[in-house]
């Protein structure tokens, strides 16, 4: 399924409007994140706006404290909003770990707070950034490190990220197919393009190999691509050109 990930329209209100345009420009599903769903009211209004466009939403961002101190809520949300993947997609950097066996019980911290989620029915995972394959003194890489720690975690691929982090996706597709369950797909532009976008682009019009990346994922059984751009200038333009690019790779 092609998705969206509405983090990407968080400077766009309302949310309504935005779920409509999704709808109408032929997605399936949008993929949602914590602020979305931090209490009640705004749980029924991302159900209402689901309800309405017909869109699904497969999976859903969470903060690492939302799964570890209320697991019940994060399954109800789940659970409302129709998700089979619950996935913590971010860490604050003054939580990072700086040292391999850090990383290691940050991954079994992950895997234990997943576990009442998973016991739910539910699939549970890290989504990564780039900081995540920036070698430690060592030589370790922290994402290497986490998956140790936890060895039972899902992964959702944010292959651009991979990319900015100096790693080769397809290497890393390879090595974790078995725990790979959903890929953000987002571009990069060309260095010294796009400042005014964080030097991101809409999918397709960038430097990310989308041509190979694409296929190896659904070789290895990937069905959520979520789209996503992290400060788009536009994000109907975004949106359409994202979707349309994906459906040609």
């Amino acid at each position: 399924m092609f998705s969206y990930q509405l983090y990407s329209s968080r400077n766009y209100p309302p949310l309504g409007d935005t779920l409509h345009m999704l709808a109408d420009m032929g997605y399936d599903g949008a993929e949602g994140f914590g602020g979305l769903y931090a209490d009640k009211a705004t749980l029924a209004e991302l159900a209402s706006g689901l309800k309405a466009t017909g869109l699904k939403m497969h999976s859903g961002h969470f903060g690492l404290d939302q799964v570890e101190q209320t697991p019940d809520w994060a399954i109800e949300v789940a659970k409302t909003l129709g998700m089979a993947q619950v996935i913590v997609p971010w860490i604050h950097p003054d939580l990072r770990p700086t040292d391999a066996a850090g990383w290691r019980a940050l991954g079994a911290r992950l895997q234990k707070a997943g576990a009442p989620v998973v016991a739910a029915g539910l699939k549970f995972g890290w989504h990564n950034h780039d900081f995540e394959f920036f070698k430690l003194p060592d030589g370790t890489i922290p994402q290497t490190a986490l998956f140790e720690g936890g060895p039972d975690l899902a992964w959702e691929m944010d292959v651009a990220w991979v990319v900015r982090g100096g790693a080769d996706p397809l290497a890393w597709i390879d090595a974790h197919k078995h725990r790979i369950i959903a890929a953000h797909v987002k571009d990069i532009a060309p260095a010294g393009q796009n400042d005014d976008e964080d030097g991101w682009a809409d999918v397709g019009h960038g430097t990310v190999a989308w041509a190979q990346i694409m296929p190896a994922l659904r070789a290895i059984g990937v069905e959520n691509f979520v789209m996503e751009h992290d400060n788009p200038s536009d994000h109907a333009r975004f949106a359409r050109r994202a979707l349309a690019s994906a459906k040609t790779f």
